[in-house]
């Protein structure tokens, strides 16, 4: 099948013009005929069609402009880009980067293991010395430490009662498990939720339960929330689901055992994923494509990033999970009466075809940003939502399952699939990995680890549009994996420190870039199906990081070998799949089926014909990065592509209302040109009275 061309610049200059002009300009006989062609009336070729006043013309939309859709995009600049409206929206995100940061991380803290504590022995409770009580219970090891989880098993009471005590330490005494609690060490920084019941030796893998129990809840709630966001509102799935949190942090901070525990941390699991994408969706709405970049990226490095390094120095401070809970619920708070200072999602009123609503919380915005919108463009921007509306009612036939209909295809969706799960696996076990490699410093090296969140995010910023998808997904994520094998294999401890934490920088890197090679791969029909498969998976994945980390309690050299082994697999799939970058987005299942059948393994984007084609394209920078900022927070659910879709412009891709209407517009500019070069022949032949 040859490779479909729509013309996709010539099609966005027709329609939107220079980024930097309002719309084109035409010539009177183009503006005339095209009027007549819109409207189905007879035209007729009137040379001075322009002698209207010079004011009138001034103050006139031009015939492009009346008889021209306008989408989102288009209107923006009218609204303002960036003003105060956006301003503020983007000040709001703090308490949510907060939110996202907390409910992600807490857990992590609150589920800590001590480094130090041993059996406690109830005869020998009334011997001052903790140096003399270890040494007649505890055995010792062979590198000359104590053992946390054994005692010796013999009369604690005679020993306490004899006069001379040391002629009962006795190395060669039988070793039982502890029977009666642990001592826990006075300088713990943070008191958790293992010290207090009890999860430690035998009882340790109640703290991993836990935290799968956690990422149980964000795959349900991921499902549940899709669907409720789409039914009910972006604004509705963000009250909700920060209600949710707030009350399942609140009950958190009050549980008497491991199952109260766990039931309100799958509570506030379920509610993980939309208290923080639903604003990020809303926030990047509202932008324009020119400060989208900006907006999406400085949301992060500048909120969310300092916040991750934030949460455990709140912990030590608070010294318990107790009040850590509690007080966690302070920002979540906010999100209850967010809906008084946040707009409804204005592309979601019109997918429920709620057009009027839509239109009206956008006058508020251009009159909260003081510009002034022709009448024309309301209206013109009204035809092209219940366009929009029309289509995207169309289009629900497709379903994920077509995918699989297409041999090729399927096979992509397959390897998407393995690529974001080991992303996220590896992204969350390097998260978790923190709090183990350093136990007596694990605030310090949590920090130090959540600081590579900037650098990696301003590296793919750097590489991802100049080398392409495949080779930089690739190469991060095979480094992200050698790092993590050359640091289990390292004897010194801060080598093996300084290895992981290069494995986390990498494997930051690879996270973002992720899911938006899946929204580039799958076709438009399906894409936001397919992501919402991809990402429900990677969550499915995560659950598997805590038996990872536990893999620490065994040997730490275990736990990073097992992160670089999924590293080094992960970047090998992502050889098989296809190069994005300078390329025609598929639109159909026929075009994600024959998608990157032209590229051959070495295939580099940078150099050669891929280089060669960004001559033939007016490539911007912020067209050409709108959709790569929207990194991992974004992309986290199907309701979120659709969005996304509508508002990115890619480089050599349109959405599919854009290249239908661009199709019509050329078509009809064919239709002018020929009824001109009739009336000329007609002209010409005809002979005068």
């Amino acid at each position: 099948m040859q490779k479909r061309d729509f013309g996709t610049q010539a099609t966005d200059d027709t329609i939107r013009g220079d980024n930097n002009e309002r719309l084109p300009h035409r010539t009177s006989v183009e503006k005339s005929q095209q009027t007549s062609s819109f409207h189905g009336r007879d035209s007729r070729i009137h040379s001075d069609s322009s002698s209207s006043s010079s004011d009138e013309e001034k103050n006139r939309p031009s015939a492009v402009e009346i008889d021209t859709y306008i989408d989102f995009d288009d209107l923006l600049p009218e609204i303002g880009e960036f003003g105060c409206f956006q301003k503020v929206l983007f000040l709001l995100m703090i308490p949510f980067c907060f939110i996202s940061a907390y409910v992600y991380l807490s857990q992590i803290f609150m589920t800590l293991t001590p480094e130090k504590y041993y059996c406690f022995v109830h005869d020998l409770t009334l011997i001052e010395s903790e140096q003399e009580r270890m040494e007649l219970s505890i055995p010792k090891l062979k590198d000359g430490s104590y053992s946390r989880c054994e005692m010796y098993d013999t009369n604690y009471t005679a020993i306490y009662r004899a006069k001379n005590r040391t002629q009962f330490m006795n190395s060669s005494l039988p070793r039982i498990p502890c029977r009666e609690g642990y001592v826990f060490s006075k300088s713990e920084a943070f008191y958790t939720a293992n010290i207090e019941f009890g999860w430690v030796c035998k009882n340790d893998f109640y703290a991993t339960y836990a935290q799968m129990i956690f990422f149980l809840g964000s795959v349900l709630g991921c499902l549940a929330y899709g669907h409720f966001a789409d039914h009910c509102g972006r604004l509705a799935a963000l009250v909700s689901s920060c209600s949710l949190a707030f009350f399942g942090s609140l009950f958190t901070g009050m549980t008497k055992n491991f199952w109260s525990f766990a039931f309100t941390r799958l509570v506030v699991g379920a509610a993980y994923d939309t208290c923080f994408t639903m604003i990020y969706i809303l926030m990047l709405e509202y932008v324009g494509p020119k400060y989208r970049t900006f907006v999406a990226n400085m949301s992060l490095a500048m909120f969310y990033s300092p916040f991750t390094m934030l949460i455990p120095w709140i912990a030590i401070y608070l010294h318990s999970w107790r009040p850590f809970a509690l007080y966690g619920c302070i920002p979540l708070a906010f999100g209850l009466v967010s809906f008084c200072c946040l707009p409804e999602s204005a592309r979601w009123l019109v997918s429920r075809g709620k057009i009027d609503d839509a239109i009206d919380i956008l006058k508020r915005v251009a009159a909260r940003n003081k510009r002034v919108v022709p009448p024309v463009y309301w209206k013109r921007f009204r035809e092209s939502c219940e366009l929009f509306y029309k289509e995207e009612f169309e289009g629900r036939h497709f379903t994920v399952c077509s995918i699989f209909k297409r041999p090729r295809l399927a096979r992509y969706m397959v390897f998407l699939c393995l690529i974001w799960m080991i992303m996220s696996l590896l992204y969350d076990g390097h998260v978790r990995a923190a709090s183990v490699l350093d136990k007596e410093n694990v605030a310090v090296v949590f920090t130090i680890a959540c600081a590579t969140e900037l650098p990696g995010d301003l590296l793919v910023i750097v590489t991802l549009d100049r080398f392409g998808r495949r080779w930089c997904a690739f190469t991060f994520t095979t480094l992200s994996g050698l790092f993590s094998l050359v640091g289990a294999n390292l004897s010194h401890p801060t080598h093996t420190l300084v290895a992981a934490l290069a494995g986390r920088f990498f494997a930051n890197v690879c996270y973002n870039i992720g899911l938006q090679w899946a929204a580039e791969v799958l076709p438009t029909v399906v894409r936001a199906q397919g992501i919402s498969l991809i990402h429900t998976l990677g969550f499915a994945a995560m659950l598997l990081s805590p038996p990872v980390i536990y893999l620490s309690h065994l040997s730490l050299s275990l736990m990073l070998n097992t992160l670089g082994g999924l590293g080094i697999v992960g970047g090998i799939i992502c050889l098989f799949l296809p190069e994005t970058l300078y390329e025609d987005l598929p639109q159909t299942l026929s075009d994600g089926n024959n998608f990157g059948k032209d590229q051959r393994m070495w295939h580099q984007p940078c150099c050669g014909k891929g280089r060669r084609r960004i001559a033939h394209t007016k490539h911007t920078w912020h067209e050409g990065s709108s959709l790569r900022t929207l990194s991992r927070d974004e992309f986290r659910s199907k309701k979120l592509h659709r969005v996304a879709v509508v508002k990115s412009r890619r480089p050599f891709a349109t959405s599919f209302m854009s290249v239908a209407r661009g199709q019509s517009l050329l078509s009809q500019g064919t239709e002018i040109l020929q009824r001109v070069q009739n009336l000329r022949h007609e002209s010409a032949h005809q002979k005068p009275k």
